[in-house]
């Protein structure tokens, strides 16, 4: 009787050979590739101590949330190899109360939405196959608008700002032909981000900590070249 691994194989083996049989949707200097993707963005966040009033509350700390959006980019090729990504996308987070309290106690403190636009030079390494496996770095500016003051520190007249962003970003994917025309991507990117924000008029006075949000995004979409 055969194990689900050798039934499986002889399929795995004509998908490789069927995709690697298709014509290439090969990239060319003066090429745009067009994605969209659905991705999630995972804060691999740290903090500061919360400070209440100027005074640091030992032991505490803010985490954010995920969130899953849809993302659009543009890539322009310089040549057969090298490519500009152009990264577009935003997203929404909460920023959560941790630890010590009473900042542990709050709950969700701030909701904001994110616009990270990020410009990354790529690599493709095998621009002429059905399999295009490719790799980035780049810059990330990132804007932080429409803040909220939310849970516990919320009250008449709270306000809360973020500053804005600037970080590296590292990149790595791959594109699979699915026809001459049309392909699938997977995408993962690293990005630096930190802020600052600060509260003030909120319940407990004002407040002010440092995050560094730092996500990892992982994607998946299709995309074409024209």
């Amino acid at each position: 009787m055969k194990t689900p691994i050798k039934r499986l194989l002889p399929a795995a083996i004509a998908l490789a050979m069927g995709i690697t049989a298709m014509p290439a949707a090969a990239y060319e200097a003066g090429d745009w590739v067009v994605r969209g993707r659905l991705i999630t963005i995972n804060p691999d966040e740290s903090s500061s101590a919360v400070s209440v009033n100027g005074a640091p509350i030992a032991g505490s700390g803010v985490s954010v949330n995920n969130d899953a959006v849809p993302e659009l980019d543009f890539t322009y090729m310089l040549s057969r190899n090298w490519g500009l990504e152009l990264i577009l996308g935003t997203s929404q987070h909460d920023v959560k109360g941790e630890g010590t309290a009473p900042i542990g106690g709050l709950g969700n403190i701030i909701d904001t939405n994110v616009l990270p636009p990020t410009l990354t030079l790529q690599y493709h390494f095998l621009p002429s196959s059905n399999i295009r496996p490719y790799a980035g770095l780049g810059i990330n500016y990132t804007h932080f608008y429409d803040e909220d003051v939310k849970g516990g520190l919320d009250t008449a007249g709270a306000k809360v700002d973020l500053d804005d962003s600037w970080g590296l970003a590292a990149q790595a994917g791959i594109d699979v032909d699915i026809n001459k025309d049309w392909f699938v991507n997977f995408d993962v990117k690293y990005i630096d981000i930190s802020t600052e924000a600060n509260f003030k008029n909120t319940t407990v006075g004002t407040v002010s900590v440092d995050v560094d949000i730092d996500p990892w995004v992982f994607g998946i979409g299709v995309g074409t070249t024209f």
